[in-house]
């Protein structure tokens, strides 16, 4: 009798604590990540560029548990676009648990005959050597001109067989236009240093110093027209669309453009300054188009880079870009002479803006 009472006694006790456990497990899954979490987490930078290998940063996406877009560019600070390619398709044959690849194409004669039909067969090529996207820069509309001196724009019909192929072949395509708003401004009117210090050693890239030249609303605008006059092309708009000033502004392209995503990429102080003035609001923004958003941050290894310090700058940017979005700790941001609260978005949000969403714009299933 008393080993039945006992059994029954510890029966009851057990019930008892059931709920309990049950209790503390749900509100630990409700709990924003911790520090502790991120190398737990699962990760992936969107916005890379990876132009030399071996690679100091690859060591440090393998460290840090991080898959990445390694996006070739029509940039001219960087090497030949051969040279990208070659170094894209090496670290892809290296390691293709971590590494994805992005191509991109010349602007070199367009407007002369074969020049579309020559960027679709390069399109092509690449997408069989293992592409997953596709990279168009400010050139466009900035830069690239036609033989009688006017701009080319994003929304013109050459562009059209281009963008169509692109979709053929099941490509996304990632769309730098433009520039932050603070490149309209005067130095002492942006509200980042790391714009102000960009734009001060890139006076040719500072639209205040060049008002013959195309607004931001011109930009937008013929951004806009393109991803409208093509609703199945998975876009991609980096530097969160360039409409990282404002984000009322960048949901309500997201709300027309049911197709397009933004990156995060090189944009996270430019929303830091906003979040000082009104967190709940960016909060709500990320809460909202959770499954928009990818994380990303434009880390750049050239040749003649310093190993040690592209993987101390990686890991570095990385650890405080996650407590800024996935933690609660507060850090001071120099760029911005604020010390910012982190957002310590939920869990299920990080998950997506962080690995979920990346996976799902390029196509890369599930893992």
């Amino acid at each position: 009798m008393e080993a039945l009472r006992t059994l029954a006694f510890s029966l009851l006790t057990l019930a008892a604590l059931q709920p309990a456990s049950a209790a503390t497990a749900s509100e630990d899954s409700a709990a924003p990540y911790t520090m502790a979490d991120f190398a737990r987490a699962k990760k992936f930078d969107a916005h890379v560029h990876m132009n030399v290998e071996p690679s100091a940063l690859l060591e440090q996406v393998r460290a840090d548990g991080f898959e990445v877009m390694a996006i070739n560019v029509d940039y001219p600070d960087f090497p030949s676009l051969e040279l990208q390619r070659e170094a894209a398709l090496a670290l892809v044959r290296k390691d293709r648990k971590h590494v994805y690849w992005a191509t991109t194409f010349s602007m070199k004669g367009f407007g002369e005959p074969g020049w579309s039909a020559r960027v679709q067969a390069e399109l092509a090529k690449s997408a069989a050597q293992g592409a997953r996207a596709v990279k168009v820069w400010k050139n466009i509309g900035m830069i690239e001109k036609r033989a009688d001196g006017s701009l080319i724009f994003i929304d013109d019909p050459a562009f059209g067989p281009v963008a169509d192929q692109i979709e053929k072949l099941g490509l996304t395509l990632i769309a730098h236009q433009g520039e932050p708003y603070n490149c309209w401004l005067p130095l002492d009117q942006m509200t980042t240093d790391n714009d102000r210090d960009y734009f001060k050693e890139h006076p040719q890239y500072h639209m205040f110093l060049h008002p013959d030249q195309p607004s931001h609303a011109d930009l937008m605008a013929a951004r806009d027209r393109f991803v409208a006059a093509h609703p199945k092309l998975r876009f991609d708009g980096a530097h969160m669309g360039s409409l990282e000033y404002d984000v009322d502004v960048l949901a309500a392209f997201l709300d027309r453009f049911p197709n397009a995503n933004v990156d995060l990429a090189a944009r996270v102080t430019q929303v830091q300054y906003q979040s000082i003035r009104d967190r709940e609001k960016v909060r709500n923004f990320y809460i909202k188009y959770q499954d928009r958003l990818l994380y990303a941050t434009d880390l750049t290894e050239n040749p003649g880079d310093v190993p040690a310090e592209i993987r101390k700058s990686a890991q570095e940017t990385w650890l405080s870009d996650w407590r800024y979005l996935a933690t609660a700790e507060s850090q001071h941001v120099e760029m911005i002479k604020a010390d910012v609260p982190g957002l310590a978005l939920p869990r299920a949000v990080i998950d997506k803006i962080y690995y979920g969403n990346a996976r799902k714009a390029f196509a890369l299933g599930k893992k």
